[in-house]
């Protein structure tokens, strides 16, 4: 499928804040003897100086999101598409398209659960048949949450000889700036799901992302208030990034035959400490959250675009450089009690989605090891251990596990 093309990868939205991140580590971590790459986007211009600058041997290909034909074009010169343009919804269905229809393995980072529905009900079948991977997800939403899960069931199977029936992912801490792409992401799966009754639907299903028939369970909507967590011993508090990745991890789960059992139980949320000035930085966590999602013309709504970064722009190189990420998950198995971690040098929200994106375009592209998994799946079914191994080598995240 696949000898005929003469790229083994291509970036799509290359001129983009995180496009040019994601490029900058390529180019330094790479031969070109060894991964055979170039980049794509609308602007010739751009392209051009973003080549000269990273000494990008291979030709610019250009395209347009709403252009089929160019699309097919570019797909039909490489084994893997990776692309950073969004929101997804808007800009991403002709390009997977184009995937599907020149058997192209396809990866991002899209968060927007309402679109990933509607690509898995439009081309998982048919992608599984041609045997091609669509890989959603793949930044800080949905990879350290689903390959940590992954990671939590492989080692508590290797030491009890059976899976976790629950956990529960903590955020202990990170620092970074908000991007401008997942904010205007945000901003259109709200309006979406104020005018699309089924994109509520999906939405507030905990199994929204599962196969249509098995979009039920024993896990309840994500947590939506302050609580006292007594497995942690802290208060916590909504994580923002709960909505997609929970129903990420229990894709996973019935991709996997439901080998984590169908009684699996996973949560998020957030830990803002044990005391009651825990309590109350838990409720003023809310505020911001609560501002970000108000509906398009409402005066909150466009106080807040005025402080938020616009597309295309981000932070600093020193401020993503000082960035972090640090995930607990807890779990138990025969009266034993685990933690894990699962750690990023970078901010989460551009530093270290752009490497974690980029490793996972580079493992379609490399990678002879890969399993067999096709279709519109996520990034634990897709990857498994590789995935992993790229990350702790290569990408800055850490991932290890103790009893407690």
């Amino acid at each position: 499928m696949n000898a005929k093309k003469k790229l083994d990868l291509v970036i799509w939205g290359a001129t983009g804040f995180t496009g040019q991140l994601v490029c900058e580590y390529i180019a330094h971590s790479y031969d070109i003897k060894d991964l055979n790459w170039t980049i794509a986007g609308r602007n010739e211009e751009k392209l051009l100086k973003l080549k000269n600058r990273l000494n990008i041997n291979n030709p610019i290909l250009i395209g347009n999101s709403n252009d089929k034909p160019s699309l097919e074009k570019i797909c039909g010169k490489t084994k893997v598409i990776c692309s950073t343009v969004g929101p997804y919804a808007i800009h991403g269905t002709e390009l997977i398209h184009a995937c599907v229809k020149m058997k192209t393995n396809y990866c991002d980072i899209s968060g927007e659960t309402q679109w990933i529905r509607k690509i898995i009900d439009t081309y998982h079948e048919n992608a599984k048949s041609l045997k091609i991977k669509i890989v959603n997800s793949c930044g800080f939403d949905s990879i350290p949450s689903d390959m940590g899960v992954y990671f939590c069931q492989s080692n508590c199977y290797k030491e009890n000889g059976e899976y976790a029936n629950a956990i529960n992912m903590r955020v202990a801490g990170t620092k970074g700036g908000f991007s401008g792409g997942t904010y205007n992401s945000l901003t259109n799966v709200i309006h979406e799901a104020s005018v699309n009754k089924s994109v509520r639907k999906t939405l507030n299903n905990p199994y929204g992302l599962n196969p249509i028939n098995e979009q039920s369970g024993p896990d309840k909507k994500d947590l939506r208030s302050v609580i006292y967590d007594k497995e942690a011993k802290s208060w916590i508090a909504p994580f923002v990034m709960a909505g997609i990745n929970t129903k990420i991890v229990r894709r996973s789960n019935a991709l996997f035959n439901y080998k984590y059992g169908k009684s699996f139980l996973y949560s998020e949320a957030e830990l803002v400490g044990d005391s009651f000035l825990g309590k109350i930085i838990g409720y003023l966590s809310l505020i911001p959250i609560l501002m970000v999602i108000q509906k398009k013309g409402s005066i909150i709504k466009r106080i807040v675009d005025l402080f938020v970064p616009k597309a295309g722009q981000g932070p600093s190189k020193k401020q993503r450089e000082n960035g972090f990420f640090n995930l607990n998950f807890y779990f138990n198995n025969n009266r034993k009690k685990y933690l894990a971690k699962v750690t990023g040098d970078m901010d989460p929200g551009y530093g270290s989605t752009s490497k974690m994106l980029a490793e996972c375009a580079v493992c379609l592209a490399l990678d002879d090891t890969l399993n067999k998994n096709y279709g519109v799946i996520t990034p634990s079914v897709a990857f498994e251990e590789n995935i992993i191994q790229r990350l702790e080598n290569n990408a800055g995240l850490k991932f290890s596990i103790k009893k407690i």
